[in-house]
């Protein structure tokens, strides 16, 4: 059962391994697979299994290397038959079976006889060329037998191409090929781990990227954020001296000037009366002190100031022994106006 589903496969994937080997897309996969070999490092393990080739006949027992190795029997190219085939470029989706029934006409003997391998070399728009290697059964039997023997259980049977290079095919009948780790499997094995970890850390790094770019910009809006509160303070300052300010001004505007106030309190006071001291505080509050002759009378006289109102003595009034008046001292409010109210000097 499992050697017929073996060969299902092998029947089944023919086509495909027909069209790989020999196509640029391989020779493109090779040479990266050169070039990744030789960037990773050694702990991936990404190196094939070890070849040893074994060139028939043998002449001892052969020893099983050390570790895992592939085994190849290599055969001289007179033990075989080679052609070169020109087929239709339908061929190519199945050589494996089209060569299979055209054997008899390819070679003396029919697909029974034989085992045999096709491989595909280049591909025209009007031909396939096709490299058709092939050996009797009763040929490699003994053989692969005799091998056994001597301690030799090949995984590949492959023919000298020349100089000791093998062709690259493989004439072990399905059965007798061993389960085993093919060459490149470790490659093949840890190819989807890198592609996976590379993939894991393009996302970190994209993640890393875009965390970085937030965080910028984050800071950034902070930064933006300092800067409209810093203005908004300048602002707030800026009204508050500037309100301060014009309430100053519309305060000095609506108090009279100190001139038009000493010339207003001439004429108020009685001629027999003078003033010693005057202060104006900024609360609008006028107090001065001085002497007259009838300082009782001094708060009737006031009430005829404008600029002055709600006038009232401050302590007592006493008489001046050398003078022979009345020392007085008086505090009034001066009367507030709006600013721009007019005066006696507007039309």
């Amino acid at each position: 059962m499992n050697d017929h589903l073996t060969a299902r496969l092998q029947w089944l994937t023919e086509p495909i391994t027909q069209r790989w080997r020999g196509s640029l897309l391989q020779l493109g996969w090779r040479l990266w697979l050169k070039e990744l070999r030789g960037c990773l490092p050694a702990w991936l393990s990404l190196q094939d299994i070890p070849e040893h080739r074994y060139r028939w006949p043998l002449t001892a027992p052969v020893v099983k290397p050390a570790g895992e190795a592939r085994q190849v029997l290599l055969l001289a190219r007179d033990a075989v038959l080679v052609q070169t085939l020109q087929l239709p470029p339908a061929a190519a989706r199945n050589l494996a079976t089209v060569v299979g029934y055209e054997l008899d006409r390819f070679t003396p003997f029919d697909a029974a006889q034989l085992y045999f391998v096709a491989r595909q070399e280049r591909r025209t728009p009007t031909h396939v060329h096709v490299t058709l290697v092939a050996i009797l059964r009763e040929r490699l039997d003994p053989i692969l037998n005799e091998c056994a023997a001597l301690g030799l259980h090949p995984h590949a049977v492959d023919v000298d191409a020349g100089e000791g290079t093998p062709m690259g095919i493989d004439l072990l009948p399905a059965p007798l090929r061993p389960r085993q780790r093919p060459q490149g499997k470790g490659l093949q094995r840890s190819l989807p781990w890198l592609c996976g970890a590379l993939l894991i850390a393009a996302m970190l790094l994209w993640l890393n990227d875009r965390q970085r770019v937030l965080e910028a910009m984050q800071h950034s809006v902070r930064e933006q954020k300092a800067q409209v509160a810093e203005v908004q303070a300048l602002r707030q300052q800026l009204l508050t001296t500037r309100g301060a300010a014009q309430y100053l001004i519309r305060r000095k505007a609506a108090q009279p000037p100190l001139s038009a106030l000493l010339n207003e309190l001439t004429a108020c006071l009685p001629s027999d009366t003078w003033i010693d001291q005057l202060e104006v505080n900024d609360g609008a509050d006028v107090s001065f002190s001085g002497q007259s002759a009838k300082a009782s009378a001094l708060i009737t006289r006031i009430k005829g100031c404008h600029s002055l109102e709600n006038a009232q003595f401050e302590g007592v009034i006493q008489p001046d022994a050398q003078t022979g008046k009345d020392q007085f001292s008086l505090r009034a409010h001066l009367h507030q106006e709006a600013a721009d109210a007019p005066t006696t000097d507007t039309p």
